[in-house]
């Protein structure tokens, strides 16, 4: 799947190059973790995005929010590097550091993004 690029404004070169789940939170049922990069040489944007999917209150109703975060090329790198030594990143019952070290939570319950994920630096997630 592709969206837009929010540097170059391009349609469908915004791709997910990684992802990893994360287990449900007090508001979520599902989370993904997700590393997003520009395919058009001349842009180079790399950033993040946070998937989140609820099911919870009305039957048959879902919410779900998608949203992009521009981070420093530093983060990214970090992020990437920590990501990929996960051996099963579909799976969001997974053990592993990397779950560990990406999986905290705030006190009431709610997942909390990695360092360099600031709201304050989102953008939308355009198909």
């Amino acid at each position: 799947m592709s969206f837009t690029c929010p540097r170059c404004q391009t349609k469908g070169t915004l791709t997910i190059s990684h992802s990893i789940e994360m287990p449900p939170d007090s508001r979520s049922d599902e989370i993904a973790l997700q590393l997003v990069v520009c395919a058009r040489d001349s842009c180079g944007f790399r950033g993040a995005a946070i998937y989140e999917e609820s099911r919870r209150g009305a039957l048959d109703v879902d919410h779900w929010d998608h949203t992009g975060y521009r981070i420093a090329e530093d983060d990214f790198e970090v992020l990437e590097a920590v990501m990929v030594q996960c051996l099963e990143p579909s799976n969001a019952k997974c053990q592993c550091a990397t779950h560990h070290k990406l999986g905290e939570v705030s006190p009431s319950g709610r997942w909390q993004p990695p360092a360099g994920i600031e709201w304050g630096n989102e953008f939308p997630i355009l198909r």
